[in-house]
């Protein structure tokens, strides 16, 4: 990953929070796990006013439900008043043709530059699969938070023959951004589109080389079968990097693409929706740095998130006496000695993160067959 050169004078650097999948209201109706979700996209947008980050910007899935509850739309639009709502001016000139970018929304401009709102930190977001538009008028979620001004919502498309994407041109200082968003597709008829050659991603029309391009995506990015996925090389080549969201795992490492020479970066979930390996890798976010077209990814891990423990028995391969008059004992007392071991781990890490013995822990057992 590329550095930033020493002594940069700040009002020339563009910092960005990233973060994807968060979910809300995913298990909220729990007794214990109903406030995780909130909580740690509390932390996450508190981690944004502490950084002092210029935009916010998440790679989809904000919401779990295409419907969220009352409840939860309210809680999301309270923390982003709380968060990025205030005096403090925003540093970001707006360069694209706004009406374009979100022609989709009802009011077609970014919040920042409305009159009637007072927006400190600009989120912008794309929509992931479990938040995408559904009934009359194919209206999402992120619809309703882009009308109340909480949200810049782009990169929504519903012309399932082709796709164009537009960038969002923003300046600070000597840095330039070209921010592209696709909100979720159908992964088969997006990997169609892209080998069909329906797929166009417009460049600035003059100094395209000055252009930092940064392009977020909510589609599976692992082989799930043909089709079923989108290959990093259907993206163009003229990209510096790639977000990309959907996928639950973080790796905090952004991977180089050696033939496109461009990087993917994977911020993962704050949140484990699903009892998997990939799910219990630790939960960050990341301050994105950027300096005309060298950037620093630089990842903050989340306090908030319950612990996740994962672990598997194979009977097969464990040092069990089956000989004796009654092996299911022997069976049972190996496995409860074993489960109390990871349940004293997840009890060490909550208590390091000062999580009051929050935690999930899971086991698979294998038998013999």
């Amino acid at each position: 990953m590329t550095t930033l050169p020493d002594h940069i004078p700040p009002e020339d650097i563009l910092n960005i929070l990233v973060a994807s999948d968060v979910h809300l209201g995913y298990a909220e109706k729990d007794a214990c796990r109903g406030e995780d979700t909130y909580k740690t996209f509390e932390e996450v947008l508190r981690i944004a006013q502490e950084r002092n980050v210029d935009l916010i910007l998440l790679g989809g899935d904000l919401f779990h439900d295409s419907k969220p509850t009352q409840q939860c739309i309210h809680r999301c639009i309270s923390l982003i008043r709380k968060y990025c709502m205030g005096d403090r001016p925003v540093a970001i000139q707006f360069l694209s043709d706004q009406e374009k970018n979100f022609k989709h929304c009802s009011h077609p401009f970014v919040n920042y530059e409305d009159p009637n709102l007072n927006i400190s930190i600009p989120v912008f977001s794309i929509h992931g699969n479990h938040d995408d538009p559904v009934g009359p008028g194919s209206v999402s979620s992120l619809d309703l938070l882009s009308a109340s001004g909480m949200v810049n919502y782009f990169g929504k498309w519903t012309d399932l023959t082709r796709v164009e994407i537009s960038p969002l041109l923003m300046q600070k200082g000597v840095t330039r951004l070209a921010l592209y968003g696709l909100s979720h597709l159908k992964d088969e008829r997006l990997a169609r589109l892209f080998g069909d050659h329906r797929v166009t991603v417009l460049r600035p029309r003059e100094n395209q080389e000055e252009w930092c391009s940064v392009f977020v995506l909510h589609q599976n990015r692992v082989d799930r079968g043909p089709k079923s996925y989108i290959a990093e090389e259907m993206l163009p080549a003229f990209l510096d990097l790639v977000i990309w969201g959907h996928e639950h795992e973080c790796k905090i490492t952004p991977d180089w693409n050696d033939q496109y020479k461009f990087y993917v970066y994977q911020p993962g979930s704050t949140v484990a929706t699903s009892l998997c390996d990939g799910e219990a890798a630790d939960k960050h976010v990341a301050i994105l740095s950027i300096y005309k077209r060298h950037f620093r990814i630089t990842p903050v891990r989340l306090k908030t998130v319950r612990p996740f423990v994962l672990d598997t028995i194979v009977l097969a391969d464990c040092r069990i006496d089956f000989s004796t008059e009654k092996p299911s004992d022997e069976v049972q007392k190996y496995v409860t000695e074993h489960i109390e071991t990871l349940i004293d781990r997840a009890t060490y890490i909550s208590g390091t993160l000062n999580l009051s013995g929050r935690f999930t822990v899971f086991c698979s057992l294998f038998t013999p067959s």
